[in-house]
């Protein structure tokens, strides 16, 4: 597992996309294995994330929840959070491929990334995290928090992924 590497340019994931150009969750995904959308709902969020989101106490968010694969094996889950207001009655609240990509159509919703930020931590895996990747008692996992904001600070869109451990990130930002 250690020789798993992921290299992508974490710009890539929160921009827009050209029309006719698959989103570069989709794009990576295709040359490592593949993905599927399990769960699209509105839920109050965990902590960490209604926090990131800015949401009041019992606010829910609408979630995607996606199952990133390798060689047929779950290697991550990636959960992205929208705020209600911004996802309800969209296409992000429809259990459905986006075309494009959220990234895309957050745009056309008028919400550009301007600002991002990641947080990453090694924890211990929890009962679900080690269902799902097939892990073993006592396994670590790797935590990805992103929050995406606007040019003036509110954040629309948080992702959480959780990754089996040991891996090795590699991350390249180009600002413009």
């Amino acid at each position: 597992m250690a020789d798993m590497q992921r290299q992508p340019d974490s710009l890539a994931y929160v921009k827009p996309r050209g029309e006719g150009h698959a989103d570069a969750w989709t794009e990576e995904s295709r040359q490592r294995g593949g993905q599927h959308l399990a769960e699209v709902a509105e839920i109050t969020p965990p902590g960490e994330v209604a926090a990131a989101l800015r949401l009041s106490p019992g606010a829910t968010a609408i979630v995607r929840r996606r199952v990133i694969l390798l060689d047929g094996d779950a290697i991550e889950l990636a959960d992205s959070y929208y705020p209600t207001r911004v996802a309800r009655g969209t296409k992000l609240a429809d259990k459905s491929k986006i075309k494009g990509g959220a990234p895309t159509l957050l745009a056309e919703l008028g919400y550009l990334a301007r600002h991002v930020s990641e947080d990453l931590e090694l924890r211990a895996a929890d009962d679900h995290e080690r269902a799902a990747l097939n892990l073993p008692e006592g396994s670590n996992v790797l935590s990805l928090l992103r929050t995406t904001s606007t040019e003036d600070g509110s954040p629309f869109e948080v992702q959480l992924m959780v990754m089996k451990a040991p891996r090795r990130l590699h991350y390249e930002i180009e600002v413009d």
